[in-house]
């Protein structure tokens, strides 16, 4: 018997070997997207934030500045109120866009026709955000806009949504809420199906109402759900272009500019690689940051799955 266990022994271990040679055989295409198409280009703009390079000229002849574009960028008032705009952009579409999605998924989650309520909301998901941008650029025109056309009914005078330097980022954020509702509602819906029904018939023999049933028993077991889309949502919104750029064009720069807008200019109008290398690169930081606390957050809180 003795004998035999020492035989079975170099042969387990030649097994274990085979099948971690296969399983990281299998994972070779995915690591080697993910190596070229994530590491390589933070490593890349790492580098080129280090340089002042114009793209005139190759990189190896660029002159190397340390890490003076970063405390420029840390010290320009126009990058930091880009930073503030990203930031109320951010905390403001994700928190609101998951609240009203869950009110509403619970709404229509056993009402008739959901289907067909689901696919109304869930169509701005599939439509390009530039169309959304045009589209509602039209209704917020100050003239013959729709929205303004109402306020004229009840005797308000027109709004400058998109000019108005106070109003024009919360217009944008406005319209990126109605956008993203019906993705965050589809997740949602399906996080409901998986809350057995026994949990709301014990609360019903109870006595709970449906206000203590939506906060004690769908709100908790919906927890991870919410720590996806608020994850998601945080790390989607910090890098926002398309509509600010497509809506906020004749606001004053400094009201909807977000950090990937000015990005975009310093690199490609500017010509500033470095800085806009360094500014992405900080972009990169604050998100991982926000990514990390979030998920600290909800670690705290007990989530099932994330103890």
């Amino acid at each position: 018997m003795a004998g035999l266990s020492e035989t079975k022994g170099p042969v387990r271990r030649k097994k274990l070997k085979t099948n971690t040679g296969a399983g990281y055989a299998f994972l070779a295409p995915a690591l080697l997207f993910y190596s070229i198409f994530f590491i390589y280009p933070v490593i890349f703009s790492f580098i080129v934030s280090t340089k002042r390079w114009n793209m005139l000229v190759p990189l190896s002849r660029a002159r190397n500045v340390g890490f003076s574009e970063y405390s420029y960028l840390l010290r320009d008032q126009m990058f930091l109120g880009v930073l503030r705009n990203t930031l109320v952009y951010a905390l403001a579409t994700v928190s609101l866009t998951i609240v009203i999605a869950l009110i509403l998924a619970v709404l229509i989650n056993n009402a008739k026709l959901s289907v067909l309520w689901r696919f109304i909301y869930f169509a701005p998901v599939v439509t390009p955000q530039v169309a959304i941008g045009t589209i509602w650029g039209y209704l917020y025109r100050p003239n013959n806009g729709l929205f303004n056309s109402i306020l004229r009914l009840f005797g308000i005078k027109p709004i400058y949504w998109l000019t108005d330097p106070n109003v024009a980022l919360w217009s944008i954020i406005i319209t990126a809420i109605w956008a993203g509702i019906g993705g965050s509602m589809l997740i949602i819906t399906a996080g409901l199906k998986n809350i057995p029904q026994d949990y709301y018939d014990a609360a019903k023999i109870d006595g709970a109402g449906p206000f203590r049933q939506f906060f004690h028993i769908t709100v908790p077991l919906l927890s991870p759900t919410l720590l996806f889309l608020t994850a998601t949502g945080f790390i989607g919104a910090w890098q926002v272009f398309d509509l600010p750029f497509t809506m906020g064009r004749n606001a004053p720069a400094r009201s909807v500019m977000t950090v990937s807008w000015y990005v975009y200019e310093t690199a490609f109008q500017s010509l500033r690689m470095g800085r806009a290398s360094a500014g992405a690169f900080l972009l990169f930081c604050v998100i991982f940051g926000f990514t990390l606390f979030i998920l600290w957050l909800f670690r705290r809180g007990g989530i099932k799955g994330y103890e």
